[in-house]
């Protein structure tokens, strides 16, 4: 039995400060105790990025084909709850459609003009919160875009997606899911068959059924991990880069004065502050790590955020600098067989927002009536970011 007294941090360690500020507490075991045994999370926490790639890498130890995986239990296997073989050929009708060359020639005028749509909307007003305004809606509309879904526009997806969050998020707290999410999933599952029979040009979903790897079914469960990841971390991605270029004007003005740093601030961002926090593992066999004695069947948490900030691969973690030269090292989109597939197009729509934000919004700034402080043990982003900018005066 792993006692308070082995790892007395982790045992100390409070969901509050994990979901307020975690980062100082994720200082301390990484120092102390790199692999901690935390009470609150109910299992392991990795916060070294050594020991966090270990994890990610080694699957067959440390894998995400479990029962409790909450995300399975709603929209059933996908390419994010399998391993080996089978993960693979969930994953492999989508390898192709995200690679950087097909994200750029398929997605960027979209994605731009879009940005371009969305900042142009509220540049009159002088005034707003970007997550819900700008950053939201620029990824559902993607996400609607590449799926290439039949009779359903960005706001049903986004209904759909709330809903389905909502489910996994209940039975990650150990409730019953909300019947809604069900409802959802039944819609996405008839909008998918119908894009799929329609046979629609340019829908993934279309690719992957065809590609003769994945039944209806599989598609279906794969359309809504991609809805996820899509949707939740994108929008994070963005607004935490917005709050981090605006909280520092020295970096600010570097972007201002050469946009090709915008790519720099983006990794910096991410590596900073993760819009993904943790990944979740679970242990197959008896293995130590990092001094710690992990049993099988074990829930290993890997701290993204924890590893992003390890002073032994970052100089000054803790600060927002472009001119870091390993930025890249980053690892906010996991790694190992789980790395993101979309991480490509979640950049593209971060640069294209972030450009169309700086070129339409002149002295754009945070709002100092408000708090944007990122929040969230799972996924973390300014619960609002708003913002204000300059409007010429009419004549």
């Amino acid at each position: 039995m792993v006692t308070a007294r082995r790892f007395p941090l982790g045992s100390a360690t409070t969901l509050t400060e994990l979901e307020d500020d975690p980062h100082p507490r994720l200082a301390l075991l990484r120092a102390h105790e790199p692999v901690s045994w935390v009470p609150v999370l109910g299992g392991w926490l990795v916060t070294r990025r050594d020991l966090a790639l270990r994890v990610m890498r080694d699957a067959a130890t440390f894998t995400v084909d479990d029962p409790r995986f909450s995300t399975a239990r709603v929209v059933g296997p996908s390419m994010l709850s399998l391993e080996g073989a089978e993960h693979k050929r969930h994953r492999a009708p989508f390898t192709d459609p995200f690679r950087t060359q097909d994200v750029h020639d398929r997605f960027t005028g979209f994605v731009e003009q879009e940005a371009a749509r969305l900042v142009e909307g509220i540049r009159p007003r002088g005034s707003a919160e970007l997550r819900r305004e700008v950053a939201g809606p620029l990824a559902v509309a993607v996400v609607a875009e590449s799926l290439g879904l039949v009779d359903a526009d960005a706001e049903a997806v986004l209904s759909w997606y709330d809903a389905i969050v909502s489910a996994v998020s209940d039975i990650t707290a150990g409730l019953s899911a909300n019947p809604a999410g069900a409802v959802a999933f039944d819609r996405l599952r008839a909008s998918v068959e119908a894009t799929v029979a329609a046979g629609s040009d340019g829908s993934l979903l279309v690719a992957a059924s065809e590609s003769m790897r994945l039944t209806l079914p599989e598609v279906v469960a794969n359309a809504a991990v991609l809805m996820f990841g899509g949707i939740e971390t994108t929008e994070g991605m963005i607004a935490n880069a917005v709050l981090h270029l605006l909280a520092h004007p020295g970096q600010l003005a570097l972007v201002h004065a050469d946009p090709d740093l915008v790519d720099a601030a983006i990794e910096e961002s991410l590596r900073l502050e993760p819009a993904a926090a943790v990944v979740d593992r679970y242990a197959t066999a008896d293995v130590t790590i990092g001094g710690a004695d992990v049993r099988r069947g074990d829930l290993v948490v890997v701290s993204l955020a924890g590893a992003n900030r390890d002073p032994e691969v970052f100089q000054s973690p803790d600060s927002f600098d472009l001119r870091r030269g390993n930025s890249r090292l980053q690892l906010a989109f996991a790694h190992g067989p789980h790395f993101c597939p979309g991480a490509h197009l979640a950049r593209l729509e971060t640069r294209a927002c972030l450009l169309a934000l700086l070129d339409r919004l002149p002295g754009l700034r945070l709002d100092p009536a408000s708090s944007s402080a990122p929040r969230g043990l799972v996924f973390r982003k300014p619960p609002a970011l708003r913002v204000r900018w300059d409007v010429p005066a009419r004549r």
